[in-house]
């Protein structure tokens, strides 16, 4: 199946203990970049998030939004540092003895100086953390992939009906190429007869002439090229995978070969054709700018 670059993936976890919110979306990107934010509780799982989304995803920047709480009342602690508020009490003491003040420091005071009171979190059991998180990732990855994979499809189906006008467009050109030459042939004779005002005109010049340019406005070998890249584009599309690079690729050859054709291009009609199949390349190849 072909997969899209752009996709959206969310998943939400609630119970009694605590909710877990994962969003994923991406974006076009010529190789895997992914970032993600959560928060500093469990920033440790950064890379290992990273490592486990790459099953996932080949190709595209991604953005993952992680937000995590906890319920309940023993989430937190809040400590009493008697050391530390047995300093303070020592120094406010020898300042008032040495400039003669009184030392009036209450509770609520004291206690709102730094790490007198501190707040400590309970420790994280990370095993049973990376469960509940692993299966918020696997669910907001899989809506994430299935997202993917239908405007992929819906892409795939969109370049396909292009390649089929692009088909149509070389036969097209193979087919009309031959009469050029015998027109070509018939104009040159009509011109040599009426500047020369003579019937009997000399046969070899003709031919001569004739198979010079032929050979300058021959494109069998383009047409039979961009034929050879459309099967290709096609098989490749019906086979997928990730093809974004490898489409990419064929999508190049395949616009410098029509370029050649428009250069040798000595008819308004092929001119039209060369024209047309120029730019139904250049749609084509927007396409797979978005396939991973």
């Amino acid at each position: 199946m072909i997969k899209s670059m752009t996709g959206f993936g969310r998943s939400e976890r609630v119970t009694d203990s605590y909710k877990i919110v994962v969003e994923m979306k991406s974006v076009n990107h010529r190789f895997c970049d992914i970032n993600i934010k959560l928060p500093k509780k469990i920033s440790f799982f950064e890379t290992t998030i990273r490592s486990y989304l790459k099953k996932y995803i080949e190709r595209g920047k991604v953005d993952v939004f992680i937000t995590y709480e906890e319920f309940g009342e023993d989430n937190v602690k809040l400590k009493y540092n008697r050391d530390v508020a047995a300093k303070y009490m020592s120094y406010f003491k020898e300042m008032a003895d040495e400039f003669g003040m009184s030392c009036d420091v209450t509770p609520d005071v004291l206690g709102g100086f730094p790490d007198v009171f501190t707040v400590e979190e309970k420790t994280v059991d990370q095993d049973a953390l990376w469960k509940i998180l692993q299966t918020s990732l696997d669910e907001a990855a899989d809506m994430f992939v299935r997202s993917r994979i239908t405007e992929g499809e819906n892409l795939k189906n969109d370049m396909l009906s292009k390649l089929d006008v692009m088909q149509e467009a070389v036969e097209y050109i193979e087919e009309i190429s031959p009469s050029l030459v015998e027109d070509y042939r018939n104009k040159l004779t009509d011109k040599i007869r009426e500047v020369l005002d003579n019937p009997v005109i000399d046969e070899n010049r003709i031919a001569t002439e004739v198979v010079i340019y032929a050979d300058k406005i021959c494109v069998d070998e383009e047409t039979v090229r961009l034929k050879s890249h459309i099967g290709s584009t096609r098989k490749i599309l019906e086979d997928g995978g990730s093809v974004g690079r490898k489409l990419d690729f064929i999508a190049q050859e395949m616009n410098r070969e029509a370029n050649t054709i428009l250069s040798k291009a000595n008819s308004l009609d092929v001119s039209d054709r060369a024209i047309q199949l120029k730019t139904d390349i250049e749609k084509v190849r927007e396409q797979i700018q978005n396939l991973e």
